[in-house]
């Protein structure tokens, strides 16, 4: 249990950090980029990553 959670918020990091790159048009090629609404949602997941790291800190 703790790993899944400890690998869905890797993977919800990842993703979160390449949308806001394309948010903010660092990551090209892709209809996201210079798309702003990709930077907040981008943002959302790196905080829901952090939320899933603390769970997985309380499951301890």
């Amino acid at each position: 249990m703790k790993s899944g959670v400890l690998v869905l918020a890797a993977l919800l990091l990842l993703v979160g950090l390449v949308w806001m790159g394309q948010g903010l048009g660092y990551v090209k090629g892709s209809f996201m980029t210079g798309q702003m609404l990709w930077f907040w949602i981008g943002l959302a997941c790196v905080i829901g990553a952090g939320i899933l790291a603390g769970v997985r800190r309380a499951i301890r």
